[in-house]
């Protein structure tokens, strides 16, 4: 499946898979109605990631599914120490335990394919508790400038137990590169705790 860059927006005319945008806004102050018409609506699900939270869609058929923060942490700012091992996992075995961890009992553990492993850019990381299996993680990518983290997750200590090692791993693979993403409610909260900024603001939008 292959998306487009345009001038103000990356879009896919496929329909994208569960979780995934249709489109992403590039620059502040894209045309809606041309954003709109370069994506699939007929199917319900489509969404829009909103970079700059200043779209206009309900007319469109969305709704606003959240609203969030873009977050920044600077390169090689302390963090909180994990009792966690981690690792990159680096097998389709290791990414299927990742995949099922991250995912629980919904059944969405097929979205990470083995795929994944060939991107240079990305990759997966795995918190192992003692007996070897995976209790947090997330995933990096990376580019020239910074190292972007999203899927941050730990089924049982939550966002609090993530990050600790979830940074740890950050730090010693890209000690150079600021961390970024976005998180809203109290994992907004969690992430400022762990010495993230809130940098602006950002919305969701759902079709259907």
């Amino acid at each position: 499946m292959a998306g487009e860059f345009g001038d103000e927006a990356w879009t896919s005319q496929v329909r994208t898979p569960l979780h995934y945008p249709a489109a992403v806004t590039l620059v502040s102050g894209a045309d809606p109605a041309v954003l709109v018409a370069r994506i699939d609506t007929t199917a319900p699900g489509a969404s829009v990631k909103d970079s700059f939270a200043d779209l206009e869609l309900t007319e469109a058929g969305f709704q606003v599914l959240f609203e969030a923060q873009w977050i920044h942490r600077p390169a090689g700012a302390p963090a909180t120490a994990s009792g966690l091992a981690w690792d990159v996992a680096d097998n389709p075995r290791t990414l299927r335990a990742w995949a099922l961890a991250w995912a629980g009992r919904d059944g969405t553990a097929g979205l990470f394919r083995p795929e994944l492993l060939d991107d240079p850019a990305t990759f997966v990381l795995a918190g192992y508790s003692a007996d070897g299996g995976v209790v947090a993680g997330a995933m990096a990518t990376r580019s020239d400038q910074v190292v972007g983290i999203s899927n941050v997750f730990s089924p049982d200590g939550g966002p609090d137990t993530a990050w600790p090692v979830v940074l740890g791993a950050v730090h010693w693979l890209f000690p150079t590169l600021p961390v970024v993403g976005y998180e809203h409610g109290e994992d907004l909260a969690v992430a400022v705790r762990h010495g993230f900024e809130p940098v602006g603001p950002l919305r969701i939008w759902l079709h259907g």
